[in-house]
């Protein structure tokens, strides 16, 4: 090949090369613009929910207090239940089988607010 030829093809390949990193700076720039378009919508979206919230926190504040005094009386109430139960109709025999690996219910649920039956 002759020193002409040479030149040449290094210069449409320094072109090419330059195209190449053209177009592909072309096409992440696009997709960036893609992804802060979407960032910006979620992040009205945000602010929204954000200004809804607002409103609601103090009231969710106070339900969980309740639910917790709730939570704790439900052992109470379930024994009462099943000594309201037990004296209104005989107790089922219960197979082997019918009973559940993790035990009875009720002792597990008192056993969680420390509540030892008498």
């Amino acid at each position: 090949m002759s020193e002409s030829t040479l030149v040449v093809l290094t210069v449409v390949e320094i072109v090419v090369l330059i195209a190449g990193l053209a177009f592909f700076l072309f096409w992440i720039g696009s997709l960036l613009t893609r992804i802060a378009t979407n960032l910006e919508k979620c992040s009205e979206h945000v602010k929204t929910v954000n200004k809804h919230a607002v409103d609601i926190v103090p009231g969710v504040a106070h339900i969980n207090r309740t639910g917790k005094v709730v939570a704790s009386a439900l052992p109470l109430l379930y024994g009462f239940a099943e000594q309201i139960v037990a004296n209104v109709s005989p107790t089922p025999t219960r197979s082997p089988v019918a009973k559940p690996a993790s035990g009875s219910r009720r002792s597990r649920l008192h056993d969680s607010v420390g509540f030892k039956p008498g």
